[in-house]
């Protein structure tokens, strides 16, 4: 059992992790080391004096007040925790992974000029078992070291130099076959820096590959081996795992099987899965973490019940052990054996497990390991799901009392991990599972049976593979039966909302709010305030926004030009670009501003618009009206299913031809030219001009007829930005790339007109209070110190 002064000293320690989000976070906490004693001296003095008082009476009505049986700690105890706290931030900045001075990273721009691409010869050790990208690649990790540049009369490497750091590796997938770790390997490609999230609400790949410390990568084209040689490891056991039960039960229901028993980062999972489990609320049954120790320890204590004491630990710590070298060493993973381990102990000295207290523990340790991990999502998920389990799961239980105990545990244990867990995932994600407590609690025998079944036959796969296979084999109708009720309840009406992204501030005011009905008892007789606040604090500003917000967004998507207009809840979006746009950057921006559905869609004729990215929108989101310019290169079967798609929500499809006006609630849209790509566009009053690849000439001849005039607002392409800027003379040019030549800038800069590169500045903004504003100087203006 931790002592008090012990639990103080841990939570500075987390707290002054946590305030690394803010500028002088460490003095902060130092400051609520010095005023803290203070503070509660006087508190608790007050609660003595009342708790002396109410001994004189024969009844005591609790009025909310925490009552202390023993003396706050000593006031040194609280410096010393905000001393701990402030060291706290000192160690992170310390273990903030920085490149060192031969890191790969640092050759980059001597490998790989801006102009033309590059090729080189990376060679190193293979760190990682293969596995399959969404875009159907190959990719593992490689720890480097020689970096040579490839001469293309003999494709060898030349002026090899030796280089340190890991890098994140994607090719062909046919180049990967038979790789394995530790290999000697020499991979030919192209070198890249990874780019920070470009968009609102996209994915931020270099912060990501920054907390793995790697800062490259390289998209290669061929892999060669060196040293055929590879490393016994615990990745040989997870495949013979793997391959035994996808044998019995093929795919997916196999590799899902897999993923449930040693946890989705260690098996490749297809993506449409990952996608279904995550989208309805259960993608928690794909992480390896508490659930399974728990499963594993109480296998083992109710087998070796009659067995001594010393017997049982050995065979749990075992047990442990393997299981943590199987599943990998993850955040939740670590957390669930170190608190599996604090169990044992318990055991051992016949003492009761104070769950609270190897939370806590668990996570200083891990901390202390690693204080990176603070802001990896996976952590924070699974301290706070666990905290849930420890500290809600049994009052709700009780309150649930008029139902038979096996279903107010089975209603109980995910509505107090999801109540803890979901202000994160809403300021994460911003996206709700209506249907995820209903599925999670008929779900929950399933999962348990899946789990008990594929421990067993993985065990045994590992003495007798064909054995394994046919016991997996049995466990085929659970585990279907658990992705159909998944596709059902994705398929219901409205099985997902996107509320938007709450604040920092907004998530944890409801933290605050949760924390009081944990610990508070007037809150806890009257949690449903707390929730009724909470409820408040997130729907009021998402309906604010939509009644009085007015912006258009031109996202940063590459050669297309990508706009969504917001008016007062009404939302129109102009182009989609390729399939990669829809699903990365389109969606993830559309459900952060909490949009559930588009009025308007306009597809124009430009070359990057792809028939799949409509595709993937609309069957995420219901559109209104679609207008779609016919293109002989459509995928005419795709757009049936657009069509369809559009259709099942009462939606109406329409051909978009040259020169037709669309008119929507704050934009007005003509295609100027059956030739070549232009869209006029007059939004909120101001005229945009969209052009696409255009060639001095053409651009000249559409000047004297008429149809390319004056506009604000301009986007077109790099190779005809001086062309067109010189001649229409834009209050506001927009183009992607930002390698433009120096006589170019300085005859835009004479004309005064504000230039915006997304392929630099990421997505553009325009508000009516705050005018054009780049996303990456916003987002840079009110980031954290990490």
């Amino acid at each position: 059992m931790i002592q008090a002064s012990g639990v103080i000293i841990c939570l500075g320690y987390i707290l002054g992790l946590l305030l690394t989000a803010i500028p002088w976070g460490g003095a902060w906490v130092l400051l609520v080391g010095i005023i803290a004693p203070l503070l509660l001296s006087r508190v608790y003095t007050q609660s003595a004096q009342k708790r002396e008082t109410s001994l004189n009476k024969t009844q005591t009505k609790n009025k909310g007040i925490i009552h202390t049986k023993q003396p706050i700690p000593h006031p040194r105890v609280w410096v010393a925790a905000g001393l701990v706290g402030f060291l706290a931030t000192v160690y992170f900045q310390f273990r903030v992974p920085q490149p060192e001075a031969k890191d790969i990273s640092q050759f980059i721009s001597e490998a790989n000029n801006n102009t033309q691409e590059q090729l080189v010869i990376v060679r190193g050790k293979v760190e990682s078992k293969p596995r399959l990208t969404r875009n159907q690649r190959g990719q593992f990790w490689l720890a480097v070291t020689q970096l040579g540049e490839v001469k293309q009369e003999r494709d060898s490497a030349s002026n090899s130099q030796g280089v340190t750091g890991k890098l994140y590796v994607t090719v062909p997938i046919l180049q990967v076959t038979g790789l394995y770790p530790g290999q000697q390997i020499g991979v030919t490609g192209v070198l890249y820096k990874p780019q920070a999230a470009s968009n609102p609400g996209t994915f931020d790949f270099k912060k990501y590959l920054q907390q793995e410390g790697t800062f490259a990568g390289l998209i290669g084209r061929q892999v060669n081996l060196v040293d055929e040689q590879y490393d016994w490891g615990w990745w040989q056991i997870r495949q013979r795992i793997v391959r035994s039960q996808v044998r019995g039960l093929g795919v997916p229901e196999g590799t899902l099987l897999s993923a449930m028993v040693i946890g989705s980062k260690a098996v490749d999972l297809p993506y449409d899965i990952r996608d279904l489990f995550s989208k309805v609320g259960l993608a928690h049954a794909l992480a390896a973490s508490g659930f399974q120790t728990s499963l594993i320890l109480g296998i083992i204590l109710q087998l070796t019940r009659k067995a001594n004491k010393g017997l049982q630990i050995g065979l749990g710590s075992v047990a442990l052990i393997t299981f943590l070298s199987l599943t990998g060493f993850q955040p939740s993973v670590l957390r669930a054996v170190i608190m599996g381990f604090a169990a044992l102990i318990a055991l051992a000295l016949g003492r009761r497990v104070q769950q609270l207290g190897s939370l806590l523990l668990a996570a200083t340790i891990l901390l202390l390991f690693n204080p990176i991990w603070i802001w990896n999502l996976g952590f924070q998920l699974s301290f706070l799901a666990t905290l849930g389990l420890i500290v809600t799961a049994s009052p709700i239980t009780q309150r649930l009392d008029w139902l038979p105990p096996a279903i107010a545990s089975l209603v109980a244990v995910p509505l107090a991990a999801t109540i803890w867990t979901l202000p994160l995932l809403l300021h994460t994600f911003s996206v709700v599972g209506v249907y995820s407590l209903p599925l999670n609690i008929i779900t929950t025998p399933l999962i348990s049976v899946i789990s008990i079944g594929g421990m067993i036959t993985a065990l045994v796969s590992l003495i007798s593979p064909e054995l394994g296979s046919y016991l997996a084999s049995f466990l085929y109708y659970p585990t279907h039966w658990l992705i159909q009720l998944a596709e059902f309840f994705a398929t219901l009406p409205g099985s997902s909302f996107a509320v938007g992204s709450i604040s920092i501030f907004t998530m944890l005011t409801i933290y605050g709010l949760i924390g009081l009905t944990w610990l508070v008892g007037w809150w806890q007789k009257h949690w449903w305030v707390a929730g009724l606040i909470g409820i408040f604090l997130v729907v009021i500003p998402v309906w604010h926004t939509a009644n009085n917000l007015s912006r258009i967004t031109l996202l940063a998507t590459g050669t297309e030009p990508v706009l969504v207009i917001q008016d007062r809840g009404n939302v129109t979006l102009i182009n989609s670009g390729n399939e990669g746009s829809g699903r990365y950057t389109i969606l993830p921006f559309l459900q952060q501003q909490g949009i559930n559905q588009i009025n308007w869609a306009i597809a124009s004729k430009f070359p990057g618009e792809e028939t799949d990215a409509w595709l993937e929108i609309t069957q995420n989101l219901p559109i209104q009206n679609f207008y779609k310019y016919s293109s002989p290169t459509d995928n005419i079967a795709k757009i049936q299913l657009i069509q369809q798609k559009i259709q099942n929500h009462q939606g109406t499809y329409q051909p978009l031809t040259i020169g037709q006006i669309v008119t929507t609630r704050s934009t007005v849209a003509q295609l100027v030219n059956d030739q070549l790509p232009i869209l006029r566009l007059q939004i909120f009053g101001q005229n945009w001009l969209l052009v696409g690849n255009i060639t001095s000439q053409q651009i000249a001849q559409l000047i004297k007829t008429g149809d390319l005039s004056r506009p604000q607002v301009l986007w077109c392409l790099p190779e005809s930005l001086k062309d067109l800027v010189l001649a229409l003379e834009p209050q506001i040019a927009i183009t992607s790339a930002g390698d433009i030549d120096q006589n170019t800038l300085s005859e835009i800069n004479k004309k005064q007109i504000k230039l915006f590169f997304t392929g630099r500045d990421g997505a553009i903004q325009w508000t009516p209070k705050d005018n054009f504003q780049p996303f990456i100087q916003s987002t840079e203006n009110k980031s954290s110190v990490f």
